[in-house]
């Protein structure tokens, strides 16, 4: 009634009057002429959601990076740990290609037919950039694919804009790459090019173009380095930097990188015992390696002690080169990140790092073929990390690529929002795998992933992470499946079964939570947990299979 008293006294009239009647007809005509404009008026403006970069190192040890324990020098990858956040139990594939695969369907391989690859990927499988550009994102990858099933990265992947390094056996003069699905010429030996650089090249020139023609949208940056994988090859400055800093042996690098662990709260309960005898079954044999390699190359990795001189001074190159890798892919995302930041995108960008898999026992010789008097790093060399520096990268875990023990399968994960996650420098404990992905990026960039998944595609397996990140919500799921070359695994809760070639029915069970250096076999103690778990595993193989639609 106050409100009717106002407006009676600035007409000068009461109510009932023939004023106060002219009043009535003037609010009720503001009212619908405000009616009008708000009908009529711009929808409130939604948040924007946030960028991605998606960095991925390939054949990366769990402890190789300085803010996992690591000596190597990584201050732009520790620099994004400290502002953000480490996870220490999370889970690729144990392979290159299958964890691409999962990474970009966010599903398990053997759901898509990549592990084993079985031609291309089911006609209901889409990849990250399918469900990102629907919601107004520009999509760029720079560097490897491997995803064999969709082996465009432009018109199979759905990126805007791609450089693939096909060439995986030289850093220095590839000899096969495309840019936006068009094949490349050969890179001039002489022209200067290095790998990792080259990859970061392109990325730069993909968000300068973005800041200049799509500056309104959002983007999605996919940078997928090809080190620390074999060859193992570096800039001989790099190289330089570590010349001296291996001659202890990797006993002693994996003693330093578990106290170091310890330190930063990464260590596990328990710590691998190391196996020397553990190398994948395609390795070349210890007589073709002095033969093609020299006398310093070991097919095993027995004590450090137990080498002679010219075998230490050897492998300490070697794992000086190895260093020299990641050391440069560090650098290079430094320069990533400072374009982000001079385009002021760094605050709203969510960083993601992992490896595709843990390090490499591998013993190979491909590509241009190892010379005998080659410097260890050049273009002329073609040198595999093997299994006492692959060890030694994966502390504390048990095994390597292609196993799937923790050493195979563990992956560092660092994750920096600074818009969306406040907590900086905290370790997540939660578990999770490549296949949250999808979920989890999808979910944050506002949309669902069921929206653009035809009706006859699986439910995805994976589950979004956004809670674990922003607030340390639970990762609530029945468990997670592993199968590469024979190896299995399942891991349901704290609990996890393992079998390994060239028996992998017979399954070890080990306590994660208490034993993640996989140091106790309970399988005898707990016969019914094993049992159950395996049928599970065969319940799911076979569910996987099906989906595949083999």
């Amino acid at each position: 009634m106050k409100f009717f008293s106002v407006i009676a006294r600035m007409r000068g009239s009461a109510p009932g009057s023939r004023g106060w009647a002219w009043v009535v007809v003037c609010v009720a005509g503001l009212w619908i002429l405000g009616m009008s404009v708000a009908v009529h008026a711009e929808p409130p403006v939604t948040p924007r959601p946030p960028n991605f970069l998606l960095i991925l190192a390939d054949d990366l040890g769990y402890s190789d990076l300085g803010c996992y324990g690591g000596e190597i020098r990584t201050p732009n990858l520790d620099r994004l740990a400290s502002r953000g956040l480490r996870f220490s139990q999370f889970y690729n594939t144990a392979r290159c290609w299958p964890t691409r695969a999962a990474l970009l369907t966010g599903y398990y391989p053997q759901q898509v037919r990549m592990d084993p690859p079985r031609g291309r990927l089911p006609s209901w499988a889409r990849l990250l950039p399918h469900h990102l550009k629907p919601l107004g994102y520009r999509t760029y990858h720079s560097g490897k694919w491997h995803v064999m099933g969709a082996p465009r990265a432009c018109a199979d992947g759905g990126f805007d804009r791609s450089y693939v390094l096909e060439d995986h056996d030289r850093n220095f003069h590839p000899r096969r790459a495309t840019e936006d699905d068009v094949a490349l010429p050969p890179v001039d030996p002489a022209g200067g090019y290095y790998s990792t650089t080259a990859i970061a090249d392109h990325a730069l020139r993909c968000l300068r173009d973005h800041a200049v023609q799509h500056a309104d949208r959002p983007f999605l940056t996919y940078l997928a380095f090809t080190v620390p994988h074999f060859p193992l090859q570096a800039p001989p400055a790099d190289v330089a930097r570590y010349a001296d800093r291996y001659g202890d042996g990797w006993d002693a690098v994996a003693d330093t990188r578990w106290r170091r662990l310890g330190r930063l709260g990464l260590a596990p309960a328990t710590r691998a015992v190391r196996g020397p005898w553990s190398v994948p079954p395609w390795n070349l044999g210890t007589a073709a390696l002095v033969d093609q390699i020299g006398p310093g190359e070991m097919g095993f990795a027995p004590p450090w002690e137990t080498l002679t001189g010219e075998q230490r001074r050897f492998q300490a190159a070697k794992m000086a080169v190895h260093a020299a890798m990641v050391d440069r892919m560090d650098h290079e995302i430094g320069r990533v990140l400072e374009q982000l930041r001079q385009m002021g995108v760094l605050e709203d960008t969510v960083v993601l790092f992992a490896s595709d898999n843990g390090a490499s026992a591998e013993l190979l010789n491909r590509g241009d073929r190892h010379t005998h008097d080659a410097v260890a790093g050049s273009p002329e060399s073609f040198l595999c990390l093997g299994p006492g520096w692959s060890g030694a990268a994966n502390t504390p875990f048990s095994r390597h690529k292609a196993w799937v023990d923790e050493g195979g399968i563990s992956t560092p994960l660092i994750v920096q929002w600074p818009k969306g996650i406040r907590e900086r420098g905290v370790i997540r404990r939660q578990v999770g795998h490549v296949i949250d992905i999808v979920p989890t990026l999808v979910e944050l960039a506002g949309g669902d992933p069921r929206q653009v998944l035809p009706a006859d595609a699986p439910v995805l397996p994976g589950r979004s992470l956004a809670k674990a990140w922003m607030g340390d919500g639970p990762v609530s799921r029945e468990s997670l499946f592993f199968h590469h070359e024979g190896h299995r695994a399942l891991r349901v809760g704290d609990w996890k079964i393992v079998g390994r070639q060239p028996r992998p029915d017979q399954w070890a069970l080990y306590h994660l939570a208490e034993d993640r250096g996989e140091t106790r076999d309970l399988a005898q103690e707990q016969p019914e947990r094993v049992q159950w778990m395996s049928a599970e595993w065969e319940r799911l193989s076979a569910r996987f299979r099906a989906d595949a639609g083999d």
